[in-house]
């Protein structure tokens, strides 16, 4: 299995002098799987259109592009680079676009495809040359995606309907865990309130516990795990809880104690400046400091093969 980063960034895209090191895209993966390079994308976000242009010239000469995208929900960061993928105007490609939506009478096509009205774009979704058919997804234990891959996908916490992946082919895992945030205890939990109910609020931080612990099961002893990690822990707690996005403490943390090889810290904040991102590598990505979890800040253009 081979990943590379084609967008790293959270929220909108950020390109720009204090950005170039770490990537201004905002999220697409590739993955490549098996001796056939089989072809999976992870999300839409801008930096699909830099991997349409690469297909253009590693895929298309082998004949027509035949893949597959999957989303992890349906923000425009992680959507708007679809109009912009090249290979959905060639004649001969056949792309099945996998995801959830948040609202029952609204079919993934609509939901992705809206933007590819006249009143936003200049192509509308009919005039596409290609043979596109979407597919949605729930939380599911096992989907069987054919010559030895399979998925599982994850309920995650964020303001709408968002699915982590893990992809297992011959032993390894890949797992996907983007937008979240922890699970927390939404009952009131202080005694001197008036409102303060015990049953309640112990039933509240079991619950939480309960999915928190669920997700950490979801990726335990991944090969590579890419987890949103969007603030720091003074961040997340200032005025960021309830946003959908994790603190790079808690992941760090979460990963250690589900045995993950390697964790890639994804979704940076747009206002994070390559600086600040060295800066906290030196934190949190210090060899041993994570037990044996190797922490790194995905960026751009980066490759790993497992």
């Amino acid at each position: 299995m081979k990943i590379r980063f084609w967008g790293v960034r959270g929220s909108i895209p950020c390109p720009g002098k204090h950005t170039q090191k770490y990537g201004g895209n905002s999220a697409c993966i590739e993955l490549r799987v098996g001796e056939d390079d089989r072809l999976i994308i992870i999300d839409a976000g801008s930096g699909i259109r830099e991997l349409g242009t690469s297909l253009l010239g590693t895929d298309l000469p082998k004949g027509p592009i035949d893949t597959q995208i999957f989303l992890s929900h349906t923000h425009w960061d992680h959507i708007m680079g679809f109009p912009y993928f090249t290979p959905i105007y060639i004649p001969g490609t056949k792309l099945k676009v996998y995801g959830p939506v948040t609202f029952e009478d609204d079919p993934l096509e609509d939901v992705v495809g809206g933007q590819m009205k006249y009143r936003y774009f200049p192509v509308n979704m009919g005039e596409l040359a290609s043979d596109i058919e979407y597919i949605r997804l729930k939380e599911t234990p096992a989907i069987d995606l054919g010559r030895g891959l399979n998925l599982v996908t994850k309920l995650l916490n964020h303001p709408i309907t968002a699915l982590g992946y893990r992809f297992e082919f011959e032993g390894k895992k890949v797992c996907t865990c983007y937008d979240t945030e922890p699970f927390r205890n939404l009952f009131i939990t202080d005694p001197d309130h008036l409102d303060y109910d015990e049953a309640m609020a112990y039933e509240g931080e079991e619950v939480a516990n309960e999915q928190n612990q669920a997700i950490e099961d979801f990726y335990r002893d991944a090969d590579l795990l890419i987890h949103d990690a969007q603030y720091t822990a003074d961040e997340y707690q200032a005025n960021r809880i309830g946003w959908g996005h994790s603190s790079f403490e808690y992941v760090v943390e979460a990963a250690n104690r589900a045995g993950v090889k390697k964790l890639a810290l994804f979704h940076h904040d747009p206002d994070r400046t390559d600086d600040q991102i060295d800066e906290m590598a030196k934190m949190y990505c210090e060899t041993g400091k994570s037990g044996d979890t190797e922490v790194f800040f995905a960026r751009e253009g980066m490759e790993l093969k497992l």
